[in-house]
């Protein structure tokens, strides 16, 4: 019996500072409805969809700072997504900010059941950006100041008929994000992302944004032999244009779906788990054709490897 299952990248447009956290919940919900409408059963939401994308600011209120957080999930105000979505019988991903009780940062998503149960937990791993503010720079990335590096790994889960896991944002740029998950057999990859138009450190490669964005997720899914769902922030978000693109990807590494907007938007499709399976037993069959006794050097310490000069984000 073939394992398929109906997805959907749930697209949001820009969240102004003006818009209370509830009202950006209740467009998650929207499209929650509107997704399990069309038949979809696992819903993918973006990277911190609760708020405005509060890293490209510099907040020094720290009552402020800390209004974007989560201390508990789901929050009394993030409590209705779930009450839909357990009633709809529909399971989602959700990225937010958390705030743990003794005060660690991270930039966070989980796994929420079809019955409104967390199943799964992920921390940004690869966190771009810079902790000092650059006044040169017309717009910041402060998410090394507002978040520390996840402590959870690239864990994978039973759960929707196969296997999941999940990343965040700038993840989904690094083959070692997918590979690990590879290993464990993963065979879906949920990703939420917020990234930028243009990014004023690499002016001179903006035109390719948007075919970087795709070509990182579509040639890892193929490399995995898993599909990805990926849902961004799209729009011009108080100033700040946002790349959009939400896409649903195969293992064969072909897009199956994609937004065209440039705000709310719910892009469904229907995913056979089971085609990952050619992709596993053959081109990539780890066991049989992986030779990590080569591959030291892919996880050395930073140090040891050759060092470029500069980085973004330095």
């Amino acid at each position: 019996m073939a394992r398929k299952l109906m997805v959907a990248a749930a697209q949001m447009g820009p969240v102004p500072l003006s818009e209370k956290k509830e009202e950006t919940v209740g467009r998650l919900i929207g499209m929650l409805v509107e997704a399990a409408a069309r038949g979809a059963r696992l819903v993918v939401f973006p990277e911190a969809a609760l708020t405005p994308f509060f890293p490209h600011w510099l907040i020094d209120d720290e009552a402020e700072l800390d209004s974007y957080y989560e201390t508990a999930m789901p929050s009394p105000v993030v409590a209705p997504l779930f009450e839909m979505a357990r009633e709809l019988r529909v399971g989602f991903y959700l990225g937010f900010a958390e705030l743990t009780p003794d005060g660690r940062r991270f930039n966070t998503s989980i796994l929420v059941s079809e019955q409104g149960e967390i199943i799964g937990k992920y921390r940004k791993i690869h966190l771009p950006g810079y902790a000092t503010p650059r006044p040169h720079e017309p717009v910041q990335n402060l998410e090394k100041r507002y978040f520390e590096v996840g402590d959870l790994g690239f864990p994978v889960w039973d759960g929707f008929g196969g296997r999941v896991g999940m990343c965040i944002c700038n993840d989904r740029r690094w083959p070692e994000t997918y590979r690990v998950m590879g290993l464990q057999g993963v065979e879906l990859v949920m990703v939420g992302y917020n990234s930028l138009l243009n990014v004023p450190a690499m002016a001179e490669v903006d035109h390719l944004q948007s075919f970087h964005n795709h070509l990182s997720m579509q040639s890892n899914a193929y490399f995995n032999g898993t599909w990805v769902v990926a849902s961004a922030r799209a729009g011009v978000e108080e100033g700040i244009p946002q790349l959009g693109q939400s896409v649903i990807i195969a293992p064969s590494g072909e897009i199956t779906a994609q937004a065209y907007t440039n705000g709310d938007e719910v892009i469904v499709g229907s995913i056979d788990l089971d085609a990952c399976n050619i992709f596993k037993r053959y081109m990539f069959n780890f066991r049989q054709h992986r030779r990590p006794e080569h591959y030291g050097l892919i996880s050395a310490p930073v140090e040891q490897s050759w060092d470029s000069g500069p980085l973004l984000g330095d």
